[in-house]
């Protein structure tokens, strides 16, 4: 009975062992593996490895991944994707066969990551819809559109004077501590009312710094549209490294189902130090201040896959703002000048104007816009086509003014009208202005409306005229958003409604001339 019971059980067993084998893939894997010889700041030397790829994935141990990025014929130079103080040498590395990559889709709307992509806002898993990597080739010439419809800023001093297009690359530099972070949050917030997806980027920003920025994002209801991508101080420089290109591949996604996004590289002095830590740490031979020969192309790849693409490729555009730190006002310093070079233009923020109390403090003479009027909606083009020469002249007016006692009459009157345009030009932090708004003052100023008004009066009389303007003219507003040309007709009624405004006692000064610049 036992012996029957014993065979009984031995054929069962084997019927499930050939069960087993029947579904097991029995096809032999091969799995090369290597091992760490050494272990840097961020960065790991590896052996073994012999078939890897640039640019490819690596394992180590605990799941962290690294990225090859040395491949000599010896050893691996590879950069940590994440801390690696718990690797030693000796340890096992495995090849993936696969890029560093980034998960995107709407989801990300709204949510604070990692360079990874992955959640650090305590709002639960991501459910992304396609991965995509984080290096990819910029669009072809022929795939792409001119940049011809504005981006509006709500800053009067860059939409009527350096105006940005969507699919354009600006460039924002500037000292630290002159206002570049306030007006790439400025821009952020004006795109409230449109749909604008934007994405910020912050590269080895300090933690207090980043938490601010998303504390006045919440508070203005921005993040209901944007994205932040994380890499601080704190983290490895790897990961400093790529999150900009993270970040450019999450707006891809949005471009190509045609959407407007606009991305803030806050800031890339930042990433080019990142880089160039990882580059002597792997020994790479150091250039000019002591970054390597290839600087210059990791932005440039970056920044050139910022576009507006063809309606036959969804008809979305990629702007993208960069944001440098200068030093002492040095802008033929070595990574200012690569970016200048490879951007659209650049908003140049004066320390000097800083200290003044100019903010936005930015140099209107130094800042320029190679895309220029060619997306200005055509009302900035017939009340402020000449304002950025006139004001220049201003300035250079008034720093020779300060030389002589006596000025005719001419130059006190420009000296006068430039003092008002400059006031004008001054706007609070988190409150950009729509367009008509910015029409109404900028008129206003320009037309010799102001001319009769103190000095400490005009800020306050611009504020009652885009007060007034908005409630009083909301029909001419919607068509002056729309792209409607202005007519003689509707100068008078903004005139109208801007001399209403004027305190008592104010004189109307003598009126500039209007007409349409070519």
């Amino acid at each position: 009975m036992r012996r029957n019971e014993l065979t009984a059980g031995l054929e069962g067993a084997f019927r499930i062992l050939e069960d087993v084998v029947k579904e097991t893939d029995l096809d032999p894997t091969v799995r090369e593996v290597g091992h760490i010889v050494e272990v840097g700041h961020g960065t790991v030397r590896v052996r073994g490895l012999s078939g890897v790829r640039s640019q490819e994935l690596l394992r180590f141990p605990g799941d962290l991944m690294g990225l090859a990025f040395n491949v000599d014929e010896r050893e691996i130079g590879v950069i940590l994707l994440g801390s690696g103080d718990h690797l030693i040498a000796g340890a096992e590395v495995r090849r993936t066969g696969d890029v560093a990559s980034v998960s995107v889709g709407d989801a990300l709307t709204g949510r604070i990551i990692d360079a990874m992509a992955v959640p650090i806002d305590g709002g639960g898993p991501l459910k992304t819809d396609e991965i995509r990597p984080v290096e990819r080739p910029a669009w072809p010439i022929m795939d792409r559109s001119p940049v011809t419809v504005p981006l509006q800023t709500g800053l009067k001093v860059v939409d009527a004077l350096i105006p940005i297009g969507r699919g354009q690359r600006e460039l924002i530099l500037g000292d630290r501590q002159t206002g570049k972070t306030a007006i790439a949050l400025d821009t952020i917030l004006n795109q409230k009312k449109t749909d604008v997806v934007c994405i910020y980027c912050a590269v080895g920003k300090r933690i207090s710094a980043v938490a601010k920025f998303i504390d006045d994002l919440k508070t203005y209801d921005a993040m209901e549209y944007t994205t932040v991508v994380l890499a601080t101080e704190e983290d490895p420089p790897g990961l400093r490294f790529i999150a900009p290109y993270a970040a450019t591949s999450i707006g891809e996604y949005f471009m190509e189902k045609g959407r407007d996004v606009l991305v803030v590289y806050d800031d890339l002095t930042r990433h080019a130090r990142a880089y160039r830590e990882l580059s002597l740490l792997l020994r790479r031979p150091p250039g000019r201040e002591a970054f390597p020969g290839d600087i210059f192309y990791i932005h440039s790849r970056l920044l050139e896959r910022s576009t507006h693409l063809r309606d036959e490729h969804g008809g979305g555009s990629l702007t993208a703002l960069p944001i440098i730190e200068t030093e002492a006002q040095n802008l033929s310093a070595y990574i200012p000048t690569n970016l200048i070079s490879i951007t659209d233009g650049q908003v140049y923020l004066s320390p000097d104007l800083f200290q003044q109390g100019n903010m936005p403090a930015v140099d209107v003479g130094t800042s320029v816009s190679r895309v220029g009027g060619k997306t200005q909606l055509p009302a900035y083009r017939r009340v402020a086509g000449d304002l950025r020469l006139s004001y220049s002249q201003f300035e250079e007016l008034e720093s020779f003014a300060r030389f002589g006692t006596r000025l005719d009459e001419e130059t006190r009157k420009t000296l006068d009208r430039g003092r008002r345009v400059r006031e004008i030009l001054k706007q609070p932090q988190y409150e950009p202005l729509t367009v008509c708004e910015q029409i109404a003052v900028l008129l206003a100023v320009n037309e010799g409306v102001l001319d009769g008004v103190a000095l400490s009066e005009v800020i306050p009389t611009a504020e009652a005229i885009r007060k007034a303007v908005a409630r009083d003219l909301e029909e001419l507003c919607e068509r002056i958003a729309a792209g409607d040309p202005l007519e003689d007709e509707d100068i008078e009624r903004l005139l109208a409604s801007a001399r209403r405004q004027l305190p008592e006692g104010a004189a109307v000064g003598e009126a500039a001339s209007t007409q349409p610049k070519e």
